[in-house]
């Protein structure tokens, strides 16, 4: 080893840590700030935004996406962290689905039969399956960048996990346009839409979270 790389070694070993639980509060910000300016840039919020967000089935779309980001955001650090496991609150991230599948069974009880069809197809299924990729898609890098720094002993869960908190702030600024509040158009196109980007989160962590 020629004296150039013992330098460059010796700097390394020594250069300040990451602060990984600042770094993933920092990169959550900045991913949901440019999701954000894009999604105000090109969509913007429902023209009835202000009547609507008074009705119970607007609102729980937002409790709904909301549960699902902060519980996958409290599941990154240890997930990248070698030796530490998230094993015993992984089972939080049943929460957003379980208040999914009572809205919808709930709304099951009180609409007829023969509209459940409709309310599910509702009148934006293939916007929702574009535009909450799309808007998950800057949060996941900025949260991919900070989480190389780490060293996850799965890094196709944290891949998948970081995938989930991104899509959790897509899905919420989506929700926002959607005009679709039926709790069954809710419980079938989000997760649907979700669960693409979490299958490539779990890819891409695989790929660029290995050490």
């Amino acid at each position: 080893m020629n004296t150039e790389d013992l330098i460059n070694l010796i700097s390394e070993d020594t250069r300040r840590p990451v602060n990984l639980s600042r770094a993933l509060a920092l990169a959550t910000a900045a991913g949901a700030l440019v999701a954000g300016l894009v999604f105000f840039s090109v969509l913007g919020v429902r023209p009835d935004f202000a009547q609507a967000i008074l009705t119970a089935r607007f609102a729980f779309k937002f409790i709904a996406t909301s549960a699902l980001f902060f519980v996958a955001a409290s599941l990154m650090e240890s997930l990248i962290r070698p030796g530490e496991s998230a094993t015993a609150r992984r089972w939080l991230l049943l929460l957003a689905p379980a208040l999914l599948i009572a809205a919808a069974t709930i709304e099951m009880i009180v609409t007829p039969a023969d509209l459940w069809g409709t309310r599910l197809l509702g009148h934006n299924a293939l916007h929702c399956l574009t535009v909450i990729p799309i808007l998950s898609l800057a949060p996941a890098v900025f949260l991919f960048l900070v989480m190389r720094h780490g060293a996850p002993d799965h890094p196709g869960q944290a891949g998948a996990i970081a995938a989930l908190a991104s899509a959790g702030i897509a899905a919420t600024l989506y929700a926002s346009n959607c005009p679709d509040d039926s709790p069954l158009f809710v419980a079938t196109w989000y997760p649907i839409a979700i669960l693409i980007v979490a299958v490539a989160g779990y890819f891409a962590g695989r790929r660029f979270l290995r050490w």
